[in-house]
């Protein structure tokens, strides 16, 4: 079983029918974060971001309708359903898809699911320097002298 992403705010969105993507808000809690340490940014996005829940709330031109695609949200599919948030939803994965109400169909998926790697102090300290210096050889200063490198 693979795993997968939660997603969250800031997660980029496209609908099949659209022409241009858009990025999601999570409007319904302001509480549960993820891959943010000072809680401030990526709010875990649920089931309940139903309606226009994009910073931009429009996916270019519709094909479905040839004028603006305004998003709005009916019902999400392939979410996590193993915890319920107090906002009464359940976390969308990266696979998840969106119905809009003129599509009819899960037609919204996320490009993105919003999380950004931060290597915090904490890793680098715990970082093997052996592996460090694979990763990369020119290393620092003192990194070159361990390897007896010359140092002009």
């Amino acid at each position: 079983m693979s795993q997968k992403h939660l997603v969250c705010q800031g997660a980029l969105c496209q609908c099949q029918f659209g022409a241009a993507p858009d990025t999601l808000k999570v409007l319904t809690q302001s509480k549960i974060y993820i891959n943010d340490d000072k809680s401030s940014e990526k709010l875990v996005a649920t089931t309940m971001e139903l309606g226009p829940t994009f910073e931009k709330n429009t996916f270019g031109t519709c094909t479905m309708t040839n004028s603006s695609c305004v998003p709005n949200i009916i019902l999400w599919d392939g979410f996590y359903d193993k915890v319920t948030l107090p906002n009464k939803g359940n976390p969308l994965l990266e696979d998840s898809k969106g119905t809009c109400a003129i599509g009819g169909i899960p037609s919204v998926e996320f490009l993105t699911h919003g999380q950004m790697s931060q290597p915090s102090e904490a890793n680098v300290e715990n970082t093997d320097e052996e592996i460090l210096l694979l990763i990369n050889p020119v290393g620092t200063t003192v990194e070159r002298e361990i390897l007896l490198i010359p140092i002009d």
